[in-house]
């Protein structure tokens, strides 16, 4: 985003006591909320969360800020050594100079989101339109009312696609982000059991996921899960044009057969008979991924060869089912983004077929946003734990024990270990002093819980 601080001000009606030229015609060359990694040039946006942003504003300015939004209750404290642009609402603002920004730039907008899979989706699909487009996505997982509008803010003045993921925990999240991106095609990967502390059924879910369409272009496209009956009953009433994905006959894309392997699951597809497609990670599950960007390549005309020669080698954000080597020289899978049960049952059935030297070891942390069912939902991964194919397991959180009292009668002992949440460094010093070289080890957890850091104790 380049953008002078003139334009900015029109964009947005900001205030600014400073009207002239040399300040009007200064130009930006980028946003930043958070100080800390804040480059000279920058607009700083002050938002407000567990701190308030305004308090940030002189290593703002020591960190080379050119401009600041400020919020108009903060008058009295306006800063005088950079250009401070007035608004009501520094958040407002930024998502309006975002949509100001996505006009101006008019690239093609394909908006995903998903109980499960959006972030791999959303990899997949950047990758497939990357060849013959120029592409931008969002990063890590700034997929919310801040991300999104920070995705928009980082194209470059020649992006075709903008390929921008959905999150969302409450009602009403999707609609405001669908309508502040109005998308040329709308994903839906499939629906689960995440945040249904919020929602209280997959129904709902679904409604919600449902919002995704609220922004859609008028001749633009949705794509879902057909196999997902709560979609398709939704899907009826929309007048857009739809595609559908999945592993049914009755599906404009689907898959006819797949073969799962450690590090790469391969399938075929009914749009090229006899065509091997490889993508290079482990779980069928992730076969309705590359269906969605399947369909997507095939709508905006991809050919073939170059639809499976990126899904092949696309580049998967970090922490998505990746395989790492310890310092042991143990295999280690971290997963540990997120965590639903929907997700874990699908990389616990992987990951216990993974051929294996030494022994199977699974780390699993609290899923959370379960609501009242979350006791009951943890204990059922048991179903998932085959003691005949998983040696260990090592589970933390205050929801995980239920998990633990549901394994106790199939596991010896020494093989089942329990921590409470604030035990993330004896657990990772347990496990550590327990691998062995010919060992995997499988961690997954939602964010929250921070076994990244035990991945990193592994692999330091």
């Amino acid at each position: 985003m380049k953008m002078t601080i003139g334009e900015i001000v029109k964009a947005i009606n900001a205030s600014l006591e400073d009207q002239s030229d040399e300040v009007l015609q200064t130009e930006v060359n980028g946003v930043c909320f958070d100080t800390r990694k804040l480059t000279p040039g920058q607009l700083f946006i002050p938002l407000q969360g567990d701190h308030d942003g305004h308090d940030f504003i002189e290593n703002a300015v020591k960190g080379g800020a050119r401009a600041t939004l400020w919020g108009r209750d903060h008058i009295d404290r306006l800063p005088v050594s950079i250009p401070a642009l007035v608004v009501d609402d520094p958040l407002q603002a930024f998502q309006k100079l975002s949509r100001y920004y996505l006009t101006k730039i008019n690239p093609r907008v394909i908006a995903i989101t998903g109980s499960n899979g959006k972030t791999t989706t959303k990899d997949m699909i950047a990758s497939v339109l990357d060849d013959e487009f120029n592409v931008t996505k969002t990063h890590d997982n700034f997929n919310n009312e801040i991300g999104v509008p920070y995705t928009i803010l980082q194209m470059e003045s020649n992006t075709d696609f903008l390929v921008v993921e959905m999150g969302m925990d409450r009602p009403g999240q999707l609609d405001f982000l669908s309508k502040l991106v109005s998308p040329d095609v709308a994903v839906i990967t499939m629906i689960g059991e995440a945040h249904i502390e919020f929602f209280g059924t997959r129904d709902k879910i679904a409604d919600a996921k449902m919002e995704i369409t609220h922004g859609l272009k008028a001749d633009g496209y949705f794509i879902y899960d057909g196999d997902e009956p709560l979609l398709r009953e939704r899907a009826e009433s929309l007048d857009f044009a739809k595609m559908t994905f999945g592993r049914n006959q009755t599906n404009d894309v689907y898959a006819v057969s797949t073969s799962d392997g450690q590090f790469r699951t391969s399938f075929e597809v009914n749009l090229w008979p006899d065509k091997k497609i490889t993508i290079p990670m482990m779980g069928d599950y992730n076969v309705n991924n590359a269906l969605a960007a399947i369909a997507v390549g095939k709508l905006f005309r991809i050919p073939e060869i170059e639809i499976t020669q990126k899904l092949a080698h696309f580049d998967l954000t970090k922490n998505r089912t990746e395989w790492l080597t310890g310092t042991k020289g143990e295999k280690i899978l971290s997963d540990v983004y997120n965590s639903n049960p929907t997700a874990a049952r699908e990389v616990l059935t992987a990951f216990s077929q993974t051929p294996v030297v030494g022994r199977r070891i699974v780390v699993l942390g609290d899923m959370l946003e379960l609501g009242n069912q979350s006791p009951q939902m943890h204990a059922s991964l048991a179903a998932d734990i085959d003691s005949n194919a998983i040696a260990a397991v090592y589970l933390i959180g205050k929801d995980m024990q239920a998990l633990y009292e549901k394994l106790k009668p199939f596991f010896a002992p020494e093989n089942l270990h329990y921590y409470q949440a604030d035990q993330l460094q004896q657990l990772s010093e347990d496990l550590k002093r327990d691998l062995q070289p010919n060992d995997e080890v499988m961690l997954k957890a939602s964010h929250g819980i921070h076994l990244e850091k035990i991945v990193a104790k592994l692999t330091a």
